[in-house]
């Protein structure tokens, strides 16, 4: 039996048994840092804490035979002090990470399940809220709920069940509100309807009242109590020192240390353990406070009850169910009531799914449709990304028409040197860009791990949604430019200056979705695109004819993403009509088409150039989705993969942009020296 199937009904019963985990660390003698390590980020590292204890040959035993278990209707809090293993269990409980060993001992409702069984039932809570800051409320929920929901619930269904959850996560009066207008427990119960909206199993939250005030952390763990017993599902969370009020809601309590389970069942089975232990509670401090504070003598006390024989792996307590039969019997037809409900739920959504034989809840066409949607309002509400760059592209077509106003036919080093300095100014203004996608690719990664779309549809709705934003900005930079300056004044001509315009910008946009997949962070990225661009311009032939650059760098000019549209701005403006570009004592000496002719350029050339920008655009969008692609691979199985060096990942990223680079250049050479 499917783990899916079996969770068909509510909650799923969710058990680990004897689980361990290790990872591989840096020794005394190796913790320098690569001199490429700019290319990677080391965080999982970084958030383990120093005291933990160290096995030989490097590696770190972050959890230590852990056997618990989590039922539904019920809230288990995991406990312990930092570094105690807390973030690592959920994350294996989720299906974020593959325990080491083999995952055999992961159990769903009694069945095996695997990390994709475990994510395909669960929502997965994290510490930080990766959110788009511009959408409000109720659209980040209305989106999540129909990506991950998709066609199994009517448009009329789907917004019934957002307004439920803003009302059960107390948010109806943010709902109009931007997520970066909201408090901290307001963004944090935000979160926590992203992965409630589709009623998952099993609902899992790593330290959900972190940074909150009393107030805030009590109103999110009543709001999960209530979410356990009415809609019947498993809730698991971490949390720091909880409050009296708030450990009145945990039905068991897991108590963790160094790894090692301390305690797993009721408050006052903790109390138990706690007066075993010879200790005994202060006045006015929670047992849950306490045991944290006293974990060194807990594990004393329990290494001398279990020496000389090994530890057994602790049995989860008796189903505290039983100690509240005693709940009036309204709330009870409630809940059944609720749990029906759920049921019918649950069974359409997996009879929907069945049909389409796929893990997404969506086709293809309906993500991308979605995920368009989605981006256009973020792209129209960036100032930076739209509105503001709209007025820079209008004010720097206008200040550049006003001082090559007027060109005459004769001033044809004039015309070169404008359209040089056009391509340098449109194909190194769009870094603006690199960190709302470098935010962007964080959603991406959490998204797709938890199933909601595809990494390919995302990557073609990102490309699709920009085409209209790039056309509005090539309009208002092309229409000033170019009939101020005086260029062909004819409807052909404007029209293809447009279209160039149009493919630069685009170009350039691909090129920063493409280094923003790739860059750890906006410093690297920024640098890297400088460098690139600046190269592409040094090759283009504008400053060194092809003929007299060496031997192994002439691949460079054919990658120079200034070459391709620099000749087809050039044939468009000189070929044809017998136009004169060279006087001596009052008549022509030579026309636009033989200078073209010399260097190779013509006709031909206008729509080979167009073609060869479009290859480029599409290089570089599907090497961003490449390298989008491995990330997303790699963050969902990176348990599996932890032992995986440094080297060998940007050994694999270069060969990828070795590749995308060697496919790109298609066409031969022409040189431009002649032209400036």
């Amino acid at each position: 039996m499917k783990a899916k199937k079996a969770c068909a009904g509510g909650g799923c019963d969710i058990e680990a048994r004897g689980i361990s985990y290790r990872i591989a660390v840096s020794t005394g003698r190796s913790r320098h840092h690569p001199p490429l390590k700019v290319w990677s980020r080391s965080d999982d590292d970084a958030a383990q804490d120093h005291h933990q204890q160290l096995n030989g040959g490097g590696v770190r035993q972050v959890l230590r035979n852990v056997t618990c278990r989590a039922r539904p209707g019920e809230l288990l809090a995991i406990v312990g002090p930092s570094g105690a293993g807390k973030s690592t269990l959920l994350e294996i409980l989720a299906g974020r990470l593959s325990p080491s060993p083999a995952p055999e001992l992961l159990l769903l409702d009694g069945t095996a399940a695997t990390s994709a069984d475990l994510r395909r039932v669960s929502g997965y809570v994290t510490q930080q809220d990766v959110l788009f800051p511009l959408l409000t409320v109720r659209e980040t929920l209305l989106y999540s709920a129909r990506l991950r929901l998709g066609a199994t619930l009517p448009g009329k269904d789907m917004d019934a069940r957002v307004d439920a959850l803003l009302d059960d996560l107390t948010l109806r009066r943010a709902a109009a509100t931007r997520i970066k207008d909201l408090s901290g427990g307001e963004r944090r119960r935000v979160s926590i309807g992203v992965e409630a909206v589709h009623d998952p199993a099993v609902l899992i939250l790593d330290e959900p009242t972190s940074g909150l005030d009393s107030a805030s952390a009590l109103q999110i763990v009543g709001a999960l109590r209530a979410m356990a017993e009415t809609r019947g599902r498993t809730v698991l969370l971490s949390i720091h020192q909880p409050g009296a009020r708030i450990v009145k809601m945990f039905d068991s309590v897991l108590l963790l240390a160094a790894g090692s389970v301390l305690h797993h069942g009721t408050i006052d089975g903790l109390r138990s353990l706690l007066a075993g232990a010879g200790l005994s509670l202060p006045p006015h401090v929670d047992a849950v406070e306490f045991s944290i504070d006293s974990v060194d003598a807990l594990r004393l006390h329990r290494r001398h009850l279990t020496s000389p024989q090994q530890a057994a792996p602790p049995d989860p307590q008796p189903h505290p169910a039983s100690s509240r039969e005693g709940r009036c019997t309204l709330q009870q037809l409630f809940q059944l009531h609720s749990k029906q409900q759920v049921a019918d739920e649950d069974a359409a959504k997996t009879t929907a799914m069945a049909k389409t034989g796929s893990r997404y809840a969506n086709s293809r066409a309906r993500e991308v449709a979605v995920l368009s949607q989605r981006f256009f309002k973020n792209v129209a509400r960036t100032r930076q990304l739209f509105a503001c760059r709209t007025v820079c592209m209008l004010v720097a077509g206008l200040a550049l028409g006003s001082i090559f106003y007027d060109l005459g036919e004769e001033k044809v080093a004039e015309r070169v040197g404008l359209f040089a300095f056009l391509l340098t100014f449109l194909l190194s203004s769009t870094t603006e860009a690199l960190p709302i996608f470098l935010q962007e690719r964080e959603i991406l990664a959490k998204e797709t791990s938890s199933g909601a779309y595809r990494v390919s549809s995302y990557a073609l709705a990102n490309a699709v949604v920009f085409l209209p934003f790039q056309l509005a900005l090539a309009v208002v930079f092309a229409a000033p430019v170019y009939w101020l300056a005086g260029l062909r004044r004819t409807a052909a001509a404007f029209g293809y200056f447009l279209l160039v315009v149009w493919l630069i910008l685009y170009t350039a946009n691909s090129v920063v979705v493409c280094f923003a997949a790739a860059a750890p962070d906006f410093v690297v990225g920024n640098a890297a695109i400088q460098g690139v661009m600046g190269s592409f311009f040094l090759f283009s032939g504008y400053f060194i004819a092809r003929s007299a650059m060496p031997g192994c760098w002439v691949f460079m000019h054919y990658l120079s993403l200034f070459k391709w549209p620099f000749e087809a701005l050039l044939v468009n403006e000189f070929a044809g009509g017998g136009r004169c570009v060279v006087r001596a004592l009052g008549s022509c000496v030579a026309t636009g088409d033989e200078v073209l002719r010399r260097e190779g350029l013509g006709e031909e050339c206008r729509w080979r150039n167009v073609g060869v920008m479009v290859a480029f655009m599409a290089s570089y969008r599907l090497l961003g989705y490449a390298v989008l692609r491995i990330r997303c691979t790699l963050a969902l199985n990176r348990g599996a993969m932890a032992d995986i060096s440094l080297g060998r990942r940007l050994k694999s990223q270069l060969a990828i942009v070795g590749a995308a680079a060697s496919s790109s250049a298609t066409t031969p050479s022409v040189s431009l020296a002649a032209a400036r």
